[in-house]
């Protein structure tokens, strides 16, 4: 069974650090580039391998494995556009790494058996790069690039393809490494809970689970974040001239917003799925956002719902993160589960205002915590009351960080207060 370690990569020297960005940033050349041919030749109704040899022209600076590992990536990522073509589904052409001007989306691949990671008082990491980097920055004809590893990866097992990139928002080398493990969670009976999630802008994800447990992971920063850059894009586009409809500056910043947000919701995805590994789930239900994403009146409802959810890439991001931890994830119907009250059963009477839910019968609690245990229990007959109070999250621009459960805290008023009761 596939699993993945994360960590971070961190450069013993400034020199280390140049010879690192000029490996990564060869790499997106080498995409680019190939990435131009086959779009050439997908658009003039030719055949998209046949191709200039990329791995030769690359070779003295990559190395032989990792060019191949890039091109190896290339045609993975064509085939998949294929096969959705086939299957009727809306989807474009792989794309570009960005670009030289505007700045490029530093990654690599290596080789499994390219790279050495070793654990202990001085974790480092060892990469493979060409001779005429070799040269440039003096290591020696046989030695590899050394670097240091802050973190301690999980995962024990057969080490797969190293995937390697620079995350701007952070400043930091990150790394994720592929790994199969011997022991698979899905042969084991403890891994029999069942999870629902109701997604969302205000709040990302609410989660209910059938021990009890809900997690809310709040995205209100992120959103306000979100706006306030699309607001300056929106100032900046107002000065260009005429017939001008975009600059340096703006393409930068729609880089950077799509990047924070991609980010905050690859952690999220990792996050969610290690603590519903812990809990021992196997099966993950998910809405289906077909009727969620109809165009809405509000503007502010508009931007969350088509700019910055992503929602479509958020599922298929996190259908493969659970996949890694055995966890299946099933896309189901959720109509009315956000307006029907758990306790009267209706729908046309209860009444939402930001996240709480009324009902005239009595009930209040959190709106989407509730819509997770409604559409929970659709699917599960032996759904226990939820634990006390719900484990709340908030991006930190890093990691999705427990907000401490304190009555001083003034984002209590956010909780389900009717989970305040005894069970």
């Amino acid at each position: 069974m596939k699993r993945t370690n994360q960590f971070v990569v961190r450069p013993r020297s400034e020199q280390d650090r140049e010879l690192l960005h000029e490996l990564l940033d060869a790499s997106a050349s080498l995409w680019n580039e190939l990435t131009f041919e086959r779009r050439q030749n997908y658009f003039d109704g030719e055949s998209v391998w046949d191709t200039d040899d990329y791995r030769k022209r690359y070779v003295d600076i990559l190395g032989s494995a990792t060019a191949q590992q890039l091109i190896r990536k290339s045609r993975e990522a064509w085939r998949s556009f294929f096969s959705l073509k086939e299957k009727g589904e809306r989807c474009s052409p792989p794309g570009y790494w960005g670009n030289e001007e505007d700045g490029r989306t530093l990654r690599t691949y290596i080789r499994n058996d390219q790279y050495t990671l070793e654990m202990g008082d001085r974790s480092r990491l060892e990469l493979p790069v060409g001779k005429e980097l070799k040269e440039k920055y003096g290591l020696g004809y046989t030695e590899r690039l050394r670097l240091e590893v802050a973190g301690v990866p999980k995962w024990d097992g057969k080490q797969g393809r190293l995937e390697l990139y620079y995350d701007e928002s952070s400043n930091q080398f990150r790394a994720f490494q592929p790994v199969t493990v011997d022991d698979s969670r899905l042969d084991s009976p403890l891994a029999d809970e069942t999870a629902a999630l109701d997604i969302g802008a205000s709040n990302i994800v609410s989660c209910t689970i059938t021990t009890g447990q809900q997690y809310l992971y709040e995205g209100r920063d992120l959103f306000d974040r979100f706006r306030e850059t699309t607001r300056e894009i929106a100032r900046l586009q107002s000065k260009l001239r005429e017939g001008r409809y975009s600059s340096k500056q703006i393409r930068r910043l729609y880089r950077r917003r799509t990047r924070r947000r991609d980010h905050a919701m690859d952690a999220l995805a990792r996050d969610l799925s290690e603590r519903l590994y812990e809990e021992g789930v196997s099966t993950m239900y998910v809405g289906d956002l077909t009727d969620v994403l109809e165009t809405h009146w509000s503007v502010r409802a508009n931007a969350k719902t088509h700019n910055f959810w992503a929602f479509r890439a958020f599922i298929k991001r996190l259908a493969y993160t659970a996949e890694e931890y055995g966890i299946t994830v099933e896309v189901r119907s959720e109509a009315w589960t956000s307006r029907e009250c758990p306790n009267c059963g209706s729908t046309d009477r209860t009444t939402r205002h930001r996240d709480t839910l009324t009902c005239p019968c009595g009930f209040e609690g959190h709106a989407d915590l509730t819509a997770s245990e409604t559409f929970l229990r659709r699917h599960e007959t032996d759904v226990p009351r939820p634990m006390a109070r719900p484990v709340r999250f908030e991006w930190d621009d890093h990691d999705w960080s427990e907000i401490p459960h304190s009555h001083e805290s003034p984002k209590e008023a956010r909780t389900d207060q009717s989970t305040l009761q005894p069970a």
